[in-house]
């Protein structure tokens, strides 16, 4: 989820003006009764298309024809500010995560686009982050690792794929609720630099998203994985220990990517996409292609559901964003 120059932040305002004009609700009578459009804000080949396509492709059988169309930029700010200012009929849908939905409206001067400006219809997927760290580090468990930091302040660094990521702001949160750990944030371009540093002992961890190559590091004994972020174990690396689990109860995060329109949207569009993507979700092979790349699928989402999960996401990340400073660039 990466994190946006000023240069940025200036196109998305300027191309947010330069779009269509004051929303107005549809009628859901004959829904659908031509494509819907499916926003990937991020560029084709992504993680985004690996969550979009496969769901854009059973759509067919379900709503009638569908497409994808990729509008990239800004990290994904372009892309969902297009959507946020389109008609609210429900053909413009947006795969939204949490730096779209709620990181970037939090941390970009005059967004062009506002946290309840969409409404949520169903969460994909989800994935966990992860603590992963050298295995030169005499650490097996985060407790472990808060007591070798306190006793080492200022010696541990920290990767992530940048400032103002979710994984930025989850290790801020780390920090916080060990009580101020004094820990070096390395921002990089990508994750995969951030893994490779920690691998080559350049840095002392890493926070990521929870992937197949980490599962692969750790068991050849090049990474050590010591906590997963989400609420319960994965299913697919049941032996990694949640941040609960390890003493940390309030550290709590999930990356989800998920469905999501025009705040304006009639409830029964909205409710009408969320039955057939219910319907696709169930499909076994679907299931299986998410978490053969790492990722959970969510078989029992809702309308409700996920926006409980976007407002559980805006008041675990608003309070951190603050306090580093984030909402004042």
């Amino acid at each position: 989820m990466p994190s946006l120059s000023r240069r940025e932040f200036v196109n998305v305002a300027t191309f947010a003006a330069a779009l269509a004009g004051i929303p107005r609700s549809g009628s859901a009578a004959d829904y659908p009764s031509r494509p819907i459009r499916l926003v990937i804000p991020y560029a084709a080949g992504g993680p985004g298309d690996q969550i979009g396509r496969p769901w854009v492709e059973r759509m067919s059988s379900q709503l009638g024809p569908s497409f994808v169309e990729n509008i990239s930029g800004a990290g994904g700010a372009i892309g969902t500010a297009v959507v946020a200012r389109e008609k609210p009929d429900g053909y413009s849908l947006l795969l939204g995560n949490g730096s779209t939905q709620v990181i970037v409206p939090l941390t970009t001067p005059n967004p062009a686009y506002a946290v309840g400006d969409f409404r949520a219809i169903y969460r994909l997927i989800n994935s966990a982050l992860v603590f992963a760290v050298s295995p030169s580090l005499p650490v097996t468990n985060l407790q472990d690792l808060i007591a070798y930091a306190r006793a080492n302040p200022g010696k541990l660094s920290y990767g992530t794929p940048g400032i103002g990521t979710g994984n930025h702001l989850v290790g801020e949160l780390f920090k916080q609720q060990a009580g101020g750990l004094d820990m070096v944030h390395v921002p990089y371009r990508g994750s995969s630099q951030a893994v490779n540093d920690v691998v080559g002992g350049q840095i002392s961890l890493v926070v990521a998203v929870m992937s197949v190559q980490l599962q692969q590091l750790s068991h050849a004994g090049k990474i050590r994985l010591l906590a997963v972020t989400t609420e319960r174990r994965l299913s697919g690396a049941p032996e990694i220990p949640t941040a609960i689990e390890s003493g940390m109860p309030d550290l709590r995060y999930e990356g989800w990517f998920g469905l999501f329109a025009h705040r304006m949207t009639d409830d029964a569009i909205i409710d009408r996409i969320a039955q057939a993507t219910r319907m696709a979700m169930a499909d076994p092979a679907l299931q299986a292609a998410y978490r053969s790349q790492g990722m959970e699928p969510d078989g029992d989402s809702s309308p409700d559901k996920f926006q409980r999960i976007v407002d559980a996401t805006t008041a675990s990340l608003a309070p951190v964003i603050r306090s580093i400073g984030l909402n004042s660039l």
